[in-house]
């Protein structure tokens, strides 16, 4: 199963909200923590697609 560009792109995300999160934390900003979570559930929804793209993929050819 070949690794779709989603996957690769939402797992930067959620890395990304993961950090921001921290961030927000550590500063103690409601704001940025809050955005970084939702940047963490945005990439997994869009590395969850990305999965259910390559199996179908797969299972058609």
């Amino acid at each position: 199963m070949a690794i779709e560009k989603e996957q690769a792109s939402g797992g930067l995300k959620e890395v990304g909200g993961k950090i921001k999160e921290a961030a927000g934390k550590l500063v103690g900003n409601e704001r940025l923590e809050a955005e970084g979570k939702l940047d963490q559930a945005e990439g997994k929804t869009e590395k969850n697609y990305g999965k259910v793209k390559g199996a179908v993929k797969d299972q058609l050819h």
